[in-house]
């Protein structure tokens, strides 16, 4: 996942870039809000300070949403309420106060992009995943050979997280701050009866490996595979 990152205060940018780097995040890092508006890469969210030292960032905020829905998260000092209206009614899809932490930061983005994905993707209809396993992120339903398949809301958000990435290795960490919440201080015993759940469930058509002290990869059974 790519992210803009516009950040003046430079110790910040860096602690959250090296953060975000650890969780396998593209991040492309400007300081001044003329940078960011000026920027052609492309990038799947943005990370946007209000205190910047050339404009605010609330007309960068604007400038941003009137080009376009990629998702913003507004990550600022300001903790005064109006700003943080005025940031939402501008387009931003989320507000992060300072201090925070990279974990608070990578759940948030998580859910930002669960909730844009049926803006995104909904022309392009349900994802498919080898020959049999189909997944509708807008109406959030399985199908498997054709057939629905009954998950409950978390195993179903526990899927469409895994899939995101097939292939890659996802930490309990990670998984338990996207698919749950960020502050979670439960036992991750539900993530293993989730993860049986699903391995039964979708049997033949998915494979979730469990990594010893690490956390789970999911690959597209070989047999669902295209010929």
């Amino acid at each position: 996942m790519r992210v803009l990152l516009v950040e003046d205060d430079e110790p910040v940018a860096q602690s959250l870039r090296r953060g975000l780097l650890r969780y396998g995040f593209e991040v492309e890092w400007v300081s001044t809000g003329g940078a960011a508006l000026s920027h052609e890469g492309p990038y799947d969210v943005v990370l946007l300070d209000l205190g910047l030292p050339d404009t605010d960032g609330l007309d960068v905020c604007r400038a941003l949403r009137e080009r376009g829905d990629v998702p913003i998260i507004v990550i600022s000092a300001r903790s005064d309420e109006t700003d943080r209206v005025v940031g939402l009614e501008l387009g931003a899809d989320d507000y992060v106060s300072k201090p925070f932490g990279v974990r608070e930061v990578i759940a948030r983005i998580r859910a930002v992009m669960r909730r844009a994905q049926p803006r995104t993707g909904a022309a392009a209809g349900p994802d498919t995943y080898g020959s049999r396993l189909t997944i509708d992120r807008k109406a959030a339903r399985v199908r498997l050979g054709g057939e629905e398949v009954p998950l409950t809301p978390k195993e179903y958000d526990l899927l469409a997280f895994l899939t995101e990435e097939p292939g890659a290795l996802m930490s309990r960490e990670q998984i338990m701050e996207a698919v749950w919440d960020a502050n979670w201080f439960g036992p991750t015993k539900t993530l293993d009866v989730h993860v049986a759940a699903l391995r039964r469930k979708l049997a033949g058509a998915v494979v979730i490996e469990a990594v010893r002290g690490v956390g789970f990869r999911l690959e597209i059974a070989e047999d669902a595979g295209a010929s």
